[in-house]
Order: structure tokens, then sequence, then C-alpha cells
């Protein structure tokens, strides 16, 4: 009976060692059986920062196959509904969440020092997590993709359409951190150019159509940073802008495409991309992300809308490329 008895315990033994050792490999990144889990937190559905996602998704799968999970939720332009998708991924002790713009980065940033954070479609990340003295590294679980074109070249853009403006006013929701420091710098570059610049902020939709009517009213050019509220309401801007025969520089291709007539513009599927290469070297090869840089658009390209052009009467230089 005892050899029975202590027969039976090594088995169980074996076999409790056996399920124990089965956990950690799968645990293991080392693993090629393992399933990574990465949550992605859009701030709202428009051009930009859907071809974002889809350019990190595709990144993510074409590097890691099926041994990656993602789920991406839409906070529907609600900060708080940021928070409330970050706490869920953190709860659901997900490996990797993929900020996708401002807020998203922001509120994955309060919710978590440990899991590791890729931001996309963020202007500035000193300005955006209040860090002074950036020096393009984050640190920490932090760090990402940014979405910032020229801003000089945005304000030589410009004078080179527009060299007999005097007056360029500067719409922008007053809530984007980021969209303020874009228009800082852009009326300084625009300053320098000889132009009277005006800001006109506004805090929502609510008030914006308001808001851009006077600075169309007021304005010989009007310039939309790249701004997360301006992206979602181009049809409001258009509605003001275009029938006021003035015209709107943009400082992204989904704006531009809505509103604009021309912009100097990055990829925002390029940057989505990137981020999931980056996403791919954390998850599957253990790179460090304390110590990624944050990156840029490899390149930007002079981008028009011909129906607002032409409506306008604009003549473009044959060195811009037609928005599709």
């Amino acid at each position: 009976m005892k050899k029975l008895i202590t027969g039976i315990l090594l088995v169980v033994m074996m076999l409790s060692l056996a399920a124990c050792g089965g956990d950690t490999a799968d645990d293991d990144s080392s693993n090629t059986g393992a399933v990574y889990h990465v949550g992605v937190c859009q701030l709202v559905e428009h051009d930009a920062l859907d071809a974002a996602t889809e350019g990190f998704v595709d990144a993510l799968e074409e590097k890691l196959g099926d041994a990656v999970e993602i789920e991406v939720q839409l906070a529907q332009g609600e900060p708080n509904n940021c928070t409330t998708i970050i706490n869920n991924f953190v709860a659901g002790n997900v490996d990797l969440i993929m900020a996708n713009a401002t807020p998203a980065l922001q509120a994955a940033v309060s919710g978590t020092d440990t899991i590791p954070i890729l931001g996309t479609s963020v202007t500035e990340y000193g300005v955006a997590l209040g860090i002074d003295n950036f020096n393009g590294t984050v640190g920490g679980n932090v760090s990402g993709t940014s979405d910032l074109a020229p801003l000089d070249g945005q304000a030589a853009m410009i004078q080179e359409l527009f060299p007999e403006a005097k007056k360029v006013g500067l719409l922008y929701c007053s809530a984007e951190a980021n969209s303020q420091y874009q228009i800082d710098v852009v009326t300084e570059e625009l300053t320098k150019l000889g132009y009277e610049c005006t800001p006109y902020s506004f805090s929502d939709s609510n008030d914006l159509a308001t808001v851009a009517t006077s600075a169309a009213e007021n304005s010989d050019v009007i310039y939309v940073p790249t701004d997360n509220k301006c992206a979602d309401n181009t049809g409001i801007i258009d509605n003001v802008c275009r029938p006021a025969k003035v015209p709107v520089v943009a400082g992204e291709e989904g704006i531009a495409s809505g509103c604009g007539v021309a912009t100097l513009s990055i990829s925002y599927y390029d940057i989505g991309y990137q981020t999931g290469v980056m996403a791919a070297e954390i998850l599957a090869e253990g790179a460090d992300i304390s110590t990624m840089p944050i990156a840029y658009a490899p390149s930007v390209t002079k981008k028009y809308n011909a129906e607002i052009c032409q409506e306008l009467g604009i003549t473009i230089p044959d060195d811009y490329v037609a928005i599709d």
C-alpha cells in the first residue's frame, strides 16, 4: 500500500511539474507558441488616425502573424472614453498598448507605468506629456511616432501660394495642447515672413462654425494645424470658408481633403506602420522601450485639393501632388 501511495504521489508531482513547465513556456516571449495581446485606443475615426491604425495592424501582423491578437477600441472623440478603454486594457493585462492621438497617449500614461505604451499621431511628446526640455526620448514605458510635419515648411507653403495675402487666421481647438504648440510655431514663422497672424480658437464642435465664420471674415488665408477636432469636422469648416472664397492651408492631408487647398503632408499609414515595427521589436525581440527615441515620418509631400483649388481659382505649382 505504501508503495502504491508513493507511486501515485510521484505521478501527481510529475504532472504538476509538467503543467508548471507548460505555463512558463507559454509566457516566455522566446517561445514560438506565445500569443501577444495588444490593445489599440484610437481617439476618433477620421482618415489620418484610421490610416495610422491600419499601418500599425499591418506591420504587427506582417512581423508576428498568428502570434499577435489586436483589439482596436474607438473613443468617439471623448478623452474620458480613452481613460475607460485604457483601464480595461490594463485590467486585461495586455502586453502592449498603442495610443493613437494625444488624449489616448495621455490616458495610457496615466493608466500604467509598466505595460509598454507606443503613441502615434502625436505631434510633440514633450508638450503632450508635460516634459520640460524634451530631448526626443520619453523613457520609462513610453515611446512612439510623431505626426509633426515641418512647421516652417507649412508657413513657407502659405507664402508660396499666397504671396499677396496680408492676414492669416489660425483656426484650432483650444482643448488640444499639440494644436496650440503648432499655432505658436507657425505664427512665429509667418510673422518672420511679414504676415499679420490672428489665432481663432474654439473649445468644441458646437462653436466651430461661429469661430470659423469670424476667421473667414477677417483673414485672407486660414491655417488649420494637425488637429483632431478640426479633422473630425472638416465639413463645418468647408461650409464656411469655401463660400467665403477664403483658402485653407492644412497641417495634414485628411483636413486638406475635406476643407483645404493644400498641405505639406506626411503619411499617417507610414508612421502607424513604423509604430507597429517598434511594437514587434519590443514584444518579440525584447527591445528596451525606455531607450527608443520618438520616430518621425521619413518624408513629406506637397499636396493639393484639386476640386477646391479649381473652384477658388488657385493655380498650384507643378511640384504639388493631387490628393486622391
